[in-house]
């Protein structure tokens, strides 16, 4: 399964990005998306950020992720 990652572009030279999601840094390409700018969020899948993304849905996503890895730490996990 492959996701793709909102993050917010912190570094910008030509088509290379570095993003930030949830304190994590990656390189991020944004050949595919040229309009993205310093400060922008984007939607990053395998190394391309593929579209801007709003700062509400980026959140709900990030909150999402930090349940998982809450559930993920539980002992006894059940789901469901």
């Amino acid at each position: 399964m492959c996701l793709a990652i909102p993050a917010r572009v912190v570094e910008l030279d030509k088509d290379n990005a570095v993003v930030d999601a949830m304190g994590n840094r990656w390189k991020a390409k944004t050949t595919l998306l040229p309009e993205a700018k310093l400060g922008d969020l984007v939607l990053v899948h395998a190394g391309f950020a593929i579209s801007l993304v709003d700062e509400e849905e980026a959140k709900k996503t990030w909150e999402l992720f930090a349940e998982i890895d809450k559930f993920t730490q539980t002992p006894n996990k059940v789901s469901g």
